[in-house]
């Protein structure tokens, strides 16, 4: 598979976390982009690198994880 077609799945992905996770939490998904890129690197030492595990799990399940991660970093929402 190319560069480009792991870039976009793991894109889309990321997307995916942000919007469900802000769904979740009741809070706009800019908020949760921005904590999870700018204010802690979740997004790029987590998500991204897990995308070939996390991405086979149910939406619940993926949500709570990355919440669960939030928790043992101290991130706040």
């Amino acid at each position: 598979m190319d560069k480009m077609m792991c870039e976009s799945k793991e894109l889309e992905f990321a997307i995916f976390c942000i919007e469900n996770i802000a769904s979740r939490l009741h809070v706009d998904a800019q908020k949760v982009y921005v904590t999870l890129s700018e204010q802690t690197n979740i997004l790029k030492d987590y998500i991204i690198p897990e995308y070939e595990v996390l991405h086979t799990q149910s939406k619940d399940y993926i949500v709570d994880d990355i919440i669960d991660v939030m928790h043992e970093r101290g991130v706040k929402l």
